[in-house]
């Protein structure tokens, strides 16, 4: 428990803030995000319905999950284990949401992941793949649907397998029993240049592409792309879901 509140702690001003989350500003938020989303689609010759909405809740206390639910939104992500096991001990369960894992994850943080989430969107190597292949193997799980991480920017330190290695590495991972690839997903660098951002989720799109005719067990229809910041270019590029926190729950 003493990991958890560490890793949930916030001051007092911020807690204060966060609670204001509630269904009816959620509704509000997700009607205007909804109308941005449809431009960007209809902008690009794409349906505005194949794009999928993950609010982020990681910051914001178990009434925005809450609240997110109340709103008819059927998933949320969160990026820490410890946040993710506090928040669904005080809710008494998953709130009736799929919960995805967009952050980090660490192997020896595997196993309880599997306990929380029901998606791992971070799978960022071959060996975390292969540790959670293994624990479902041995716990007699059915196969978890995962996504693979790709650092289409090249950029040091960011997770995920390199464009160089990706088709390679992914068709290593779809052989693995216990998991389940059902896409991609990236992180976009950090940079005003939108042509930087528009490149990077082009390539990672056109690795979907690739890996759809080289991989022969790579389901591939998801493509996670897209954060508050650059949603609407991730459209553009071809995301199939969006990854939403602040733009839909206000600042943590």
């Amino acid at each position: 428990m003493r990991e958890d509140m560490a890793a949930y702690s916030l001051p007092q001003a911020g807690l204060r803030r966060l609670c204001s989350v509630s269904r009816e500003g959620i509704e509000a938020r997700l009607a205007e995000v909804q109308a941005r989303v449809t431009r960007a689609a209809e902008g690009a010759g794409r349906d505005p319905g194949s794009i999928e909405v993950l609010p982020v809740t990681k910051g914001h206390p178990p009434a925005a999950v809450e609240a997110v639910a109340s709103a008819g939104l059927a998933c949320i992500g969160e990026n820490r284990v410890p946040e993710a096991r506090d928040k669904q001990h005080r809710l008494g369960g998953r709130a009736g949401l799929t919960w995805h894992m967009i952050g980090r994850l660490q192997r020896n943080k595997a196993r309880k992941a599997l306990d929380l989430f029901d998606v791992i969107e971070s799978v960022d190597s071959l060996k975390l793949a292969a540790t959670l292949s293994r624990i479902v193997e041995e716990e007699g799980r059915e196969p978890v649907e995962i996504l693979v991480e790709v650092n289409a920017s090249g950029e040091g330190g960011k997770a995920g397998l390199t464009l160089d290695g990706a088709i390679p590495g992914i068709d290593e991972i779809c052989r693995l029993p216990g998991v389940r690839v059902s896409g991609l997903m990236t992180m976009a660098p950090h940079t005003d240049d939108e042509q930087v951002v528009r490149k990077t989720f082009r390539r990672v799109r056109e690795l979907a592409g690739r890996c759809a005719e080289e991989v022969p067990a790579f389901e591939g229809g998801v493509l996670s792309m897209g954060m508050s910041n650059d949603f609407e270019i991730a459209i553009e590029e071809g995301s199939t879901r969006v990854r939403l926190g602040t733009v839909l729950l206000g600042e943590r």
